[in-house]
């Protein structure tokens, strides 16, 4: 039997990891400066523990701001914990880290995305982590620099066959 490095699993880890520890900086220091996030959950995810009223309003998914008013924030190996206001309805929930669909800082530009593909039926869906630069219209634009300016070439392709030895 052939073993083989299981990269998306790795990956997947990883980013969960980075995201552990950006919530743990925020639990006990605050959010620095401009910084704010956007995080897509799924709120099906057996392990997220939400208000009756959210999940009936968000059946499938649903994206918090952690930015001018949250409270509370308890972060653990698995997930963490955050009391939020809808409306000046205050409600507490818990979110896994395998939820996360999305975890995105606007305010750097900063996103990872969190797929799950499925190869074939009776395969297990497999998990793959995608960094990604995303922006936010809401934030304000930044100033071109000269090759910014230039036109964009198209991306090229290269086979990694073409350097195997037959």
């Amino acid at each position: 039997m052939s073993r083989s490095i299981d990269y998306g699993n790795l990956m997947h880890e990883a980013m969960r990891g980075l995201i552990r520890q950006v919530l743990t900086d925020v639990a006990d220091h605050g959010l620095p400066g401009a910084h704010h996030f956007f995080i897509t959950f799924d709120t099906m995810h057996p392990d997220v523990e939400l208000a009756d009223w959210l999940s009936d309003r968000f059946p499938e998914d649903m994206t918090i701001v952690m930015q001018h008013w949250f409270d509370d924030l308890q972060v653990g190996e698995d997930g963490f914990a955050v009391t939020l206001n809808f409306g000046d309805n205050p409600e507490r929930m818990f979110i896994p880290f395998d939820a996360i669909r999305t975890f995105v800082d606007p305010s750097v530009e900063f996103g990872l995305r969190f797929e799950t593909q499925g190869d074939d039926e009776d395969e297990d869906d497999e998990v793959d982590a995608e960094v990604e630069s995303l922006s936010d219209k809401r934030t304000a634009p930044k100033a071109k620099s000269k090759s910014e300016d230039a036109p964009k070439k198209d991306a090229d392709v290269v086979s990694l066959d073409s350097f195997r030895k037959s």
